[in-house]
């Protein structure tokens, strides 16, 4: 496996920190959000890792080259002069993942202790092109799933906004950050410019095996607020 780690965001819910920093170098418990996201991926004995970056950039790059890159393989996604959201940046991280089987891709700000082995086989047996780590928790925005947890929509329960793939009866459950990526899917993004991976997976879900996994992880904190 190979991954990323999407750190490219303004991390307007972290100021005034980001005022002057990225999200990604905020410390919780001594270390940046940056070094607990790297832990996770290297405990899973991946080494090989793309992180794009937007919000103070050489912030990043420079505390990345103070620590050796961590001992890890990475590479950076420079996304300086226009922030691609995250289906925007994924297309243009994709060359990173040439002859991967299988892609993790991370949000910056959260911490987990997520079993990515387990979540990779379920992932492979159930032969999707995508499979997104959900958890049951409160949250003004779910993933649709029907009963085989396959993607069917979403909402956002504060605007009142819902999008349904396809019509089937509804399991709510709200995205952990994590998610799994057949490199098959490359070559289905049609879409340019910015964009987001939500908007992309509603596409597809349509034609396209789009999985839920309910994690099983003790540990989950959303560390971007």
């Amino acid at each position: 496996m190979k991954a990323m780690i999407l750190a490219a965001g303004m991390g307007t819910r972290l100021r005034p920190f980001t005022d002057a920093h990225p999200k990604a170098l905020y410390r919780i418990a001594g270390r940046t959000l940056l070094e607990h996201a790297l832990e996770h991926l290297g405990n899973a004995g991946i080494t090989d890792i793309i992180i794009n970056v937007h919000h103070f950039a050489d912030q990043i790059i420079e505390f990345l080259y103070l620590n050796n890159n961590f001992g890890l393989n990475i590479s950076i996604s420079d996304e300086s002069e226009e922030l691609l959201e995250t289906g925007g940046g994924l297309k243009k991280a994709s060359w990173f993942f040439t002859g991967c089987d299988c892609a993790v891709i991370r949000n910056v700000d959260i911490i987990s202790d997520l079993d990515l082995s387990e979540i990779e086989e379920f992932h492979h047996r159930a032969g999707s092109v995508a499979t997104l780590a959900v958890r049951k928790r409160e949250t003004s925005r779910y993933f649709l799933f029907n009963e085989q947890m396959r993607l069917c929509g979403w909402e956002n329960r504060k605007t009142g906004e819902r999008r349904l793939s396809f019509k089937s009866s509804t399991l709510s459950l709200a995205f952990s950050g994590i998610q799994l990526l057949d490199p098959a899917i490359f070559p289905l993004i049609t879409e340019t410019g910015k964009f987001s991976l939500t908007g992309l997976y509603l596409r597809l879900a349509k034609e396209q095996k789009i999985m839920g996994y309910l994690e099983k992880g003790l540990v989950w904190i959303d560390a971007g607020r």
